[in-house]
């Protein structure tokens, strides 16, 4: 089995009633010189009531000899119809905090237990679209554990992941070639490709 084989079979308008996990809105409101205008935009129906967010993005880094390698996933994405490439994430669940999310999601979707050293402000992903939000929780992974020798992700059975790592310094090559391959890549981990280029760029 590959995530690759996966493909869509049809594509039908869905209503706000049969919606599950999104719906759509027309929010009117009052720009800065001060004329009404309405805008169209997408929000998640899932956020806990007591959350200020909907989910978490994973950056897990395994430190080996050769050099640090994050923790990547290959998975099928209907809405672009395509395999991406993504980091570790998931929503987070009541009572939660983004911590507890995060190590509970690395888990769960790869098999590698961890634990949470840094958190994020509040990310938007596509706040022109919608008002989807998390936080990046960063997760160290002790390799000496019997558990990540072992690994034993624990997936939904909906759920058709490819685990595989990295090297950071050889991010930015290696979604390019992703790419090349015909994989969509995910805005969070091209942004911290990105990122690691610039820093690079201008020796900071």
């Amino acid at each position: 089995m590959s995530v690759s084989s996966a493909k869509i079979l049809k594509t039908e308008p869905l209503s706000n009633g049969e919606a599950v996990w999104t719906k759509m809105v027309l929010k009117t409101y009052r720009d800065p010189l001060g004329t009404i205008r309405t805008w169209e935009s997408a929000e998640r129906t899932t956020r806990p009531k007591n959350s200020d967010i909907d989910g978490v993005g994973i950056v897990a880094i395994l430190e080996k000899e050769t050099g640090p390698e994050i923790i990547l996933q290959k998975q099928y994405r209907p809405s672009v119809e395509a395999v991406c490439i993504e980091i570790p994430a998931g929503l987070i669940d009541e009572g939660e905090t983004a911590e507890q999310c995060a190590v509970r999601e690395l888990r769960e979707e790869t098999g590698y237990v961890g634990q949470a050293s840094k958190t994020t402000p509040i990310m938007f992903n596509d706040p022109g679209f919608c008002n989807t939000n998390l936080r990046m929780v960063h997760v160290t992974i002790d390799m000496s554990l019997p558990e990540n020798q072992n690994l034993k992700p624990e997936l939904e059975e909906n759920e058709f992941i490819e685990v595989f790592h990295v090297p950071l310094k050889d991010l930015w090559t290696k979604l390019v070639e992703l790419e090349g391959e015909g994989c969509a890549i995910d805005a969070r981990i091209a942004t911290l490709a990105e990122g690691i280029e610039l820093a690079k760029q201008f020796r900071l």
